[in-house]
């Protein structure tokens, strides 16, 4: 059996705990009453208290819908552009294909604009979310974390840890938030996460063949590769509201049951 409280180690033989947690004082769980959470908080996590993620959870997931929708526009306008890259590269001429030309590359300036719009306003969202699910997590798990809390948010933003560090904290959120006594998959987090780190190398790739391209066929590959990453971004969107939904309604769910239940 897993330790009801840390929910990382094998409880010890005939009891419910492992041998650290066992040695440590029970940290108050808040109860709740109603909505927003009221409670006590976690006397091992100074100044983390128990407050609803739903509101927050729910307006991240429409963000995240936003950014589904202007994923979709995006890939559209890829459609286009490859369309009349192609004609280019097979020699095709006049008037049409001119016109095509400007329109396909007009509707591909105006999606990076809707992307970023979009992007800029779920960021904003979400971290909120993420910061509120985070504090949350400590809670309900104190020693659980292995990054502190300011992390919830510098570590999407630091060269380099971000490639990782906003992972392990989710999977931190995830372990803490899960019910007690069954620990919730990994998978759902890991594939989000996989979808998006490969999402940035994707566009990463395309906006430099964009910047190097100096014909039609490079510009052609460098739309594919573009289309590779939008469809990348929509799918990654995709599992991060189901993330979000799925820990938002853990944590609603593990607070409406209270404290650990004694026959864990």
């Amino acid at each position: 059996m897993i330790c009801s409280r840390c929910h990382h180690f094998a409880a010890a033989p005939g009891g419910t705990l492992c041998t650290r947690c066992a040695g440590e004082p029970p940290a108050p769980m808040p109860t709740y009453t109603g909505t927003p959470y009221t409670g006590v908080p976690n006397a091992a996590a100074p100044g983390a208290r128990l407050r609803s993620p739903v509101v927050l959870g729910r307006a991240a997931a429409v963000a995240l819908g936003l950014v589904i929708a202007a994923d979709l526009f995006a890939i559209w306008a890829d459609f286009l552009q490859l369309d009349v890259t192609g004609d280019l590269v097979d020699g095709a001429g006049g008037s049409d294909v001119v016109r095509r030309a400007h329109r396909a590359d007009s509707l591909y300036g105006a999606s990076g604009i809707v992307q970023g719009v979009a992007l800029i306003g779920s960021i904003v969202v979400f971290l909120c979310w993420f910061h509120r699910v985070r504090v949350n997590a400590e809670v309900f798990d104190a020693s659980g974390h292995s990054k502190s809390r300011g992390w919830a948010i510098g570590g999407w933003f630091t060269p380099v840890v971000n490639l990782w560090y906003p992972r392990r904290i989710t999977l931190d959120i995830w372990d803490a938030s899960s019910p007690w006594g069954k620990p919730a998959s990994h998978a759902l987090v890991n594939a989000w996460w996989t979808l998006w780190i490969m999402s940035l190398f994707a566009d990463r790739a395309a906006l430099t063949g964009y910047r190097r391209a100096e014909g039609a066929a490079e510009l052609r590959d460098a739309t594919r590769t573009m289309l590779f990453s939008d469809v990348l971004d929509m799918a990654a969107a995709v599992l991060a509201v189901l993330v979000v939904l799925r820990l938002t309604r853990m944590q609603h769910h593990k607070a409406l049951a209270g404290p650990v239940p004694a026959a864990v």
